[in-house]
């Protein structure tokens, strides 16, 4: 077994159980990754310099291929069910030892790095992969130690992932050939079967979320940033909402885009990097992200670019729409150097409501916030997934619920108690549809969006006078600096008032019917805020 790299920790391999492997490539920096990806023809360069990789049949998460090991120790703490799928221990022991059988007489590459930009609470991972492309998304999207720690690092959860080893579902207790399956009592994920690399941040993310709520933190999704003031806002909302887009503002420093943590010194990212989708993707509206996508040390997910020019057609949903960027964070130029920030004092709600009926922004009692928290709606277009021909609601529990090991109730209270504690303020905006639902209406102006955010966030909108919705209780603002004041209320953008009416009562018994399940979960005070189905 031959070592070479930087920085090769005296922690090695064979505590993993992995033995007679060819050459491992420890801690490579990215022009090295680069160059390793260049030459194992994993990926091309375009003409800005991004490395631009594919991801075969799976361009997206597995979440029906996700499990967790079934054990003593943490069986009591999980939430079991679709999400939390328990996966027999003697199985995970077989499955682990095929994949080091797979693993010999191959290169291996190694990524020693921190979850968690706080030093009070971050957690020591190590990614081993057989690509280059993947140990270097690694790099890009967690916490760099310094050399000499790097020297006698020991990680606390480590992640193996293999796209090229497949499990054999029919002796391996899995529901195809992809895998990805964590195991807190062993403190290590298997990861197969597929190359998307979202599987190996979220893996991540889900070990933070279970070991955190025990500390005194919250783990979120969502993406955070402060003003000039040093005041902090974060961002819930699940993919396609708007988390990464509203967070990168030129008027605003980035503290992280996807993940954090609420803690009793303030929010603290996750991660070292971002993984924005750049589907159409405008250099206009999003101009921060859009020229991450022009330069070196940028991966570019299933991305079509032209071969003989390597120009890229952002454009282009041949592949997937969940064409993706990751970068490190200091790609964008006012991103936090810590990654910490204060106590928010604002929360936004981001929900991309096809159906065209939540107000675009409206301030939420605290009751509510826990109320919409749980509920995480969002809804899905056609065609962002197969078989999806109209728009679908989607309830995801605290705009994350495939990342959740405990029951949503848990974060859902912690997040009650951290607004209580530090006077937080919540806003629900819409970023999806208005004038009518999808394929009728228009997608919200980010102008507009924006606009009404930063009002919610520099107090614009505190003194100015609120309308109640008359279908959905949350509290809707009459006037807000550079938004029409007919784009305040939802109806006024239809021209077929019963259409909307047939709309959002169709919308207020989907959220009534979701919320059943977390009624005998919750206070009587967030029963009472509940959305209920419209006359």
């Amino acid at each position: 077994m031959q070592h070479v790299g930087p920085s090769i920790s005296s922690y090695g391999l064979d505590h993993h159980g992995i033995k007679n492997v060819d050459v491992v490539h420890w801690n490579y920096t990215t022009p090295a990754l680069i160059g390793d990806a260049l030459r194992r023809q994993e990926g091309l360069l375009s003409e800005g310099g991004a490395l631009v990789v594919r991801t075969g049949h799976h361009t997206g998460r597995s979440p029906n291929d996700r499990f967790v090991v079934k054990e003593p120790s943490t069986a009591g703490d999980i939430h079991w069910g679709a999400v939390n799928r328990p996966f027999d221990a003697g199985k995970f022991d077989v499955l682990r030892e095929r994949m080091l059988s797979y693993l010999q007489n191959r290169d291996l590459y190694v990524q020693d790095c921190y979850a968690g930009a706080d030093p009070a609470y971050r957690v020591p991972v190590r990614i081993i992969t057989e690509t280059a492309w993947h140990n270097m998304f690694a790099r890009n999207m967690f916490i760099q130690p310094g050399r000499l720690e790097l020297k006698d690092f020991v990680p606390r959860f480590t992640v193996i992932q293999a796209p090229r080893f497949h499990a054999i579902p029919e002796t391996d207790g899995t529901n195809s050939e992809v895998f990805i399956i964590i195991n807190f009592a062993e403190k290590l994920v298997l990861i197969g079967g597929g190359s998307y690399a979202g599987e190996i941040k979220k893996s991540i993310f889900s070990i933070l979320n279970y070991l955190l709520p025990a500390q005194g933190v919250l783990p979120m999704h969502c993406s955070a940033n402060t003003g000039a003031d040093g005041s902090t806002a974060i961002f819930f909302g699940l993919s396609g909402t708007g988390k990464t887009t509203l967070s990168a503002d030129a008027s605003r420093t980035l503290i992280g885009d996807d993940e954090h943590g609420w803690g009793p010194g303030g929010v603290f990212n996750f991660e070292g990097g971002c993984y924005a989708k750049v589907i159409r993707l405008s250099a206009e509206a999003e101009p921060e992200i859009h020229a991450t996508t022009r330069q070196f040390g940028t991966i570019l997910e299933n991305v079509v670019m032209d071969t003989d020019t390597r120009t890229l057609a952002l454009d282009d949903d041949t592949l997937t729409e969940n064409t993706r960027a990751s970068y490190p964070i200091d790609a964008i130029p006012n991103a936090s150097t810590t990654g910490m920030g204060g106590q928010p004092k604002n929360i936004i709600m981001l929900t991309a409501d096809a159906f065209g009926v939540l107000p675009p922004i409206s301030r939420l009692s605290p009751e509510q916030a826990m109320y919409h928290f749980l509920s995480g709606y969002t809804a899905k277009v056609a065609g962002t997934e197969k078989g999806v021909k109209e728009p679908q609601a989607t309830f995801s529990p605290c705009f994350g619920g495939p990342f959740m090991p405990r029951h949503p109730s848990v974060y859902g209270r912690m997040l009650a108690d951290m607004m209580e504690t530090h006077g937080a303020h919540c806003w629900l905006v819409n970023t999806g549809w208005t004038g009518g639902g999808y394929g009728v209406g228009e997608r919200m102006k980010i102008a507009h969006t924006r606009a009404m955010v930063n009002a919610a966030l520099d107090g614009r909108l505190a003194g100015v006078p609120m309308t109640p919705d008359a279908n959905f209780g949350v509290s809707v603002p009459e006037s807000c600096p550079g938004v029409p004041p007919h784009v305040l209320v939802p109806r006024d953008t239809w021209a077929d008032k019963d259409a909307y009416d047939e709309k959002a009562r169709h919308l207020t018994q989907l959220f009534e019917d979701n919320f059943r399940k977390f009624e005998e979960h919750v206070d009587d005070g967030v029963k009472a805020a509940a959305i209920r189905a419209a006359a």
